[in-house]
């Protein structure tokens, strides 16, 4: 009874049960997707999936398009827009379940929050169980076996968690959040595919499964059921579907005392999460690599897969899931921020050489411990002969890094401030990180963009 027991955990859960780490946590890593988002809707794929949502659906009351105070939609239509605004860019959050649960989860939330005029006491609450369904969720899959079956684990896992969220906020009964959840498993989706031709279906995924949490708990509130072991059924049930070594167990263990939501990494750089530890690996091996050498990388098996490519110059995101490129990057330049994708970036002579002269090495220690770690090495081998080599065993962006949330706060502020005036974006990020309900109409109301 993995689905019911869930539900039932969900409808008698209060805020005040949130531990205020958790809470603390879950702050930082909205304001963290809220900022990572306006930054967003520059790019070509957000504008395409906005304009096709905005069309002949603007509301009087509904909920706000992040920067766009006179728009707004339906609050489903609204968490795919702004879900998928935070994917834009690679810049958003990621749990090493390898799952992205801010650009689902914060959008859902929000936008359920305005329209419904949400009890703010609640909304810490729902963020919180939001990210920890989904990434739960992944755990019970066995993300690395789900993803080489060719799985996005974040539209697969993100509706349960959206809907989760939703669910809560509206306080729905343990029979309705049941069916919400079954409504969101079978919404479940999302091909890894679009690494072979740098498509722009990865930008629509937070979005899609942010839409499909909130529709699910809609409906489940308008009396539609959902199937009510989607989640455990041996005959279509989620985690038989995905994965051949699934345990739904893992849903419910230790549930409301060990929070992997706190877990969540924020990123620094704007590159696939399972490239980070390695861009910093090369930032500080750049002094030596300066004066020649051979690169070698470190990689799990699964990494090289997902990652290991020859980099050929091609689209954005070909560019952003490449560790060949990240690392390239983090030598030549020393930045994989967003203005280090554009296509003349892409196509530099210099990056493309060396990107594809890096050798790739799949080691079986990194096997082992990923993705429970995202780690890797690089290695320079100077022109000596002597191997130059930094291990990273997590990203600097993870929660083991304990001045995470300064620089969580520094990379808001830049983000920010490229849309407000400085003011502004320190209000905006007091209002997330100040004690008391989180205000999200106050947010929404400080933000003004010309």
């Amino acid at each position: 009874m993995i689905t019911s027991s869930l539900a039932t955990w969900l409808a008698d859960l209060s805020p005040d049960q949130i531990p205020d780490a958790v809470t603390r946590e879950m702050r930082h890593l909205a304001l963290d997707t809220f900022s990572v988002a306006l930054s967003g809707r520059r790019t070509p794929w957000y504008q395409a999936i906005r304009n096709w949502a905005v069309q002949d659906n603007r509301l009087q009351r509904g909920a706000t398009l992040w920067g766009e105070g006179d728009t707004r939609l339906r609050p489903s239509d609204t968490a795919l827009v702004n879900g998928a605004a935070a994917h834009a860019l690679e810049l958003d959050d990621f749990h090493n379940a390898k799952v992205h649960p801010g650009a689902v989860i914060v959008p859902s939330v929000f936008a359920v929050a305005e329209h419904y005029r949400v009890d703010p006491a609640q909304l810490d609450m729902a963020l919180a169980v939001g990210y920890e369904v989904m990434i739960r969720t992944s755990l019970a899959l066995s993300p690395a076996e789900t993803r080489l079956r060719g799985w996005h684990l974040t539209p697969v896992c993100g509706p349960l968690g959206a809907a989760a969220a939703v669910s809560v906020m509206l306080q729905l009964k343990p029979c309705e959040i049941q069916s919400a959840l079954g409504l969101a498993a079978t919404q479940s989706s999302g091909l890894f595919a679009f690494t072979l031709d740098g498509s722009d279906s990865k930008r629509l995924h937070a979005g899609m499964a942010a839409r499909a949490g909130v529709v699910s708990a809609e409906l489940a509130r308008n009396g539609l059921t959902g199937p009510a072991y989607a989640i455990e059924a041996e005959d279509g049930g989620m985690m038989k579907a995905f994965s051949d070594h699934s345990d739904a167990t893992r849903l419910l263990h230790e549930l409301g005392k060990t929070w992997h939501a706190a877990k969540t990494n924020f990123k620094p750089y704007s590159c696939c999460g399972s490239a980070h530890a390695h861009v910093d690996a090369a930032l500080e091996l750049r002094p030596v690599w300066s004066h020649g050498g051979v690169v070698r990388v470190g990689v799990p098996t699964l990494v090289d897969i997902q990652c290991g490519y020859r980099y050929e110059p091609g689209s954005e995101l070909q560019a952003q899931m490449s560790v060949r490129y990240a690392v390239a990057a983090a030598l030549l330049r020393g930045s994989v921020l967003p203005q280090d994708f554009g296509e003349a970036q892409r196509r530099d002579p210099a990056i493309v050489q060396l990107a594809n002269a890096i050798e790739m090495v799949r080691d079986d220690d990194l096997d082992r411990r990923y993705p429970k770690e995202f780690c890797g090495w690089v290695e320079v081998i100077d022109r000596s002969g002597t191997p130059h080599r930094i291990m990273q065993s997590n990203p600097s962006g993870s929660s083991e890094n304990t001045a995470r949330h300064e620089k969580l706060r520094e990379k808001s502020l830049v983000l920010l401030n490229q849309d407000c005036d400085p003011e502004i974006s320190e209000a905006i990020c007091d209002q997330f990180l100040r004690s008391g309900p989180l205000d999200i109409r106050g947010i929404l109301g400080s933000l003004r963009i010309e």
